[in-house]
């Protein structure tokens, strides 16, 4: 699992799709949050605003990342 550093208290989901490099533009992080395919601790997450915080873990595709705070 790879770990992806933020460096404030939280980051919205859409956005750290796209910083963690897991989708290319937003467009694509709209669309795979909207249909289902993101997972927050384990449960399907649809909200783009969705606040990730440190030590949550983010799944897409197969791929997971676990968020720590830099």
């Amino acid at each position: 699992m790879k770990e992806v550093e933020i460096k404030t208290e939280f980051i919205k989901l859409d956005q750290l799709l796209k910083w963690a490099g897991m989708v290319g533009d937003g467009g694509e992080a709209r669309y795979h949050i909207l249909e289902g395919n993101v997972r927050v601790n384990g449960e399907t997450e649809k909200r783009r605003g969705k606040k990730i915080y440190e030590n949550d873990i983010i799944e897409l595709d197969g791929e997971k990342i676990k968020i720590v705070r830099g």
